[in-house]
Formats: structure tokens, sequence, C-alpha cells
């Protein structure tokens, strides 16, 4: 399933990058894309319209400049060039309660920034729950990734995705169903690196 873009967005990612980009790339086509788990994920991943970057960042701080930069960048561009980023950022934020504080941070950098309505952002992290669930809860595996992760959506391009789909509630109710045959077992192996 790898992309055939016909402009490669990732292109200038640093070589130490690689082993976040290969995890990413492995759960989002996988796991995400394989199992359906986002019908807008395929389109962008194909096109060549989504934008991977690694955070080297190690507090917050600095992990609040990639974000405003990665934001300033995506804008830049044009949907036709690219719809949305996802922002790793292995080093910091290994806590999911911290990572959840954050992302009011996050929130708040958009609005700074003047975009909110143009870009928000979403969240995935190892140990992501849903307030209100049990860690072990299997409806926490749909937002949990390799390494903790902010998604930058384009408004326009989550808006016209859910124009696009007649009964938004199924995804959900569909994404349980299927997590729930696959269990945590099966999620971690379905994306996860084969040894050898």
């Amino acid at each position: 399933m790898n992309p055939t873009p016909a402009n490669d967005l990732n292109a200038d990612a640093l070589p130490g990058d690689a082993p976040y980009l290969a995890a990413t790339t492995r759960w989002l086509e996988r796991a995400v894309i394989g199992l359906n788990l986002c019908p807008f994920a395929r389109a962008p991943h194909v096109q060549g319209k989504l934008r991977l970057r690694v955070s080297q960042a190690r507090d917050t701080d600095a992990l609040l400049d990639d974000l405003c930069g990665e934001l300033q960048s995506l804008n830049a561009l044009t949907p036709d060039e690219c719809e949305t980023g996802l922002l790793i950022h292995p080093f910091v934020l290994g806590d999911f309660l911290d990572y959840n504080d954050f992302l009011d941070v996050a929130d708040a950098a958009v609005q700074a920034l003047g975009l909110e309505g143009e870009w928000q952002v979403a969240s995935f992290h190892p140990d992501y729950q849903f307030a209100d669930s049990a860690p072990d809860d299997v409806g926490n595996l749909s937002n949990r990734s390799p390494y903790p992760t902010l998604h930058l959506l384009r408004e326009s391009s989550v808006e016209r995705a859910m124009e696009a789909m007649s009964d938004t509630d199924s995804i959900y109710r569909r994404n349980i169903e299927t997590l729930q045959r696959l269990g945590a077992d099966g999620w971690q192996a379905l994306w996860r690196d084969k040894p050898g």
C-alpha cells in the first residue's frame, strides 16, 4: 500500500526519523486504513497528500514550537498539495495524562496563529484512554498509535468527508465491533514489525 505521490511531502525527513516514520506508516496502513478505522485516511495517504514529521522535542516548549511551525508550513500548502499531517513526537509526552493536558495548549496554538476554522488537532497516543473508559477498554485502541502523535487536519477536508458520509455514527459502532473481534493482542500483532 505504498503511495506513489506526485510530490513527496516527506522527502526531506532526517535519516534518524526513519524508524519513527516506518512504525507510524505501518500502523497507518495496517490498522487505520487496513481495518478502515477512519474511512477518510486512505485517500490522502495514497494520493501523497499526507505529511509526516518527527519532532525532536524533549520538552513541551520545544514541541509547541514544532507544532506552530508545522501548522504554518501546512497552511502554506494548498489542499491539492497536502490535506493532512501527522506530527510524531516520540521523546516528549509519553505519559498520556500529560499528553492529554497538552491538547489544550495545541488548540490554543491553532487559535493564536489565527488558524481556527482552518486547522484542528486530533490525538493519538500509545496509551490513549477515552474519558470514563477503563485502560483496557477495547475502544481505546482506535486512538492508540506507536508514538504520541498530533494529527493536524484541514477543516475543509473534514467537512467534505463528513458531508460525503450519510451515517458518521456508524464509524464508531463498526470500529468497536472490529476491535472487539481483533482484541488487544491482535491489534498489537497487526501493525508491530515482525522480527527477522
